[in-house]
């Protein structure tokens, strides 16, 4: 007879060589593959288009009041301890991020890029540990089909509730950054060429 198996928390995250990208989804350690270039491009964009107005221009003439973070250390318990590719926090509920690791604070909107790897994850587990962790707002992006899906919890039910679906060619007020219109064409990498 064997004994249960040991489920994997942040401790085992730090074992890892430094550097490791890697998660712990349902107390299983998960060690996904770097994301492809197309991937990169869309964190850029939306940390240009959705972190330049509502992070870096905080009090430099944008609406403000956030932290958007790329790649950080949440811990949503024990056994879930995620780095979504995205995350946001409005400063009010996390007023010094500088210095923690991982994020205890349960962030208000993720954005997970869809890699070929991870797209069952993205989709599947990590949509219902964000909703049964209260995260405020989910999008996916989609790089191939060039779509992005976003979300908003009802807290009461902790389900997701469909806040818009919008491809490349949109211009849309997206929650929670409404307060900004967002032209998806720029988050975005160009289309494959005809060869």
């Amino acid at each position: 007879m064997h004994g249960a198996k040991k489920l994997a928390t942040y401790a085992d995250l730090l074992a890892l060589p430094e550097g490791t990208r890697a998660e712990v989804l349902r107390g299983v350690l998960v060690t996904p593959p770097s994301p492809l270039p197309r991937h990169a491009s869309i964190q850029g964009g939306l940390v240009r288009f959705v972190g330049g107005p509502f992070d870096q221009d905080d009090g430099f003439g944008g609406p403000g009041g956030w932290w958007i973070f790329a790649e950080v250390d949440v811990e949503l318990g024990v056994h879930d301890v995620v780095q979504p590719d995205l995350a946001g926090w409005r400063r009010e509920r996390l007023p010094e991020p500088w210095d923690m690791r991982p994020i205890k604070v349960v962030p208000d909107w993720i954005c997970e890029v869809l890699s070929p790897s991870n797209a069952g994850h993205d989709r599947v587990t990590k949509r219902h540990l964000y909703a049964e962790s209260g995260v405020g707002h989910y999008w996916i992006a989609d790089p191939v089909a060039r779509t992005l899906e976003t979300y908003r919890l009802d807290p009461e039910a902790r389900r997701w509730v469909d806040s818009g679906a919008f491809d490349a060619t949109s211009r849309a007020r997206i929650p929670p950054f409404e307060a900004v219109e967002l032209d998806l064409a720029r988050i975005f990498p160009p289309p494959p060429r005809d060869v």
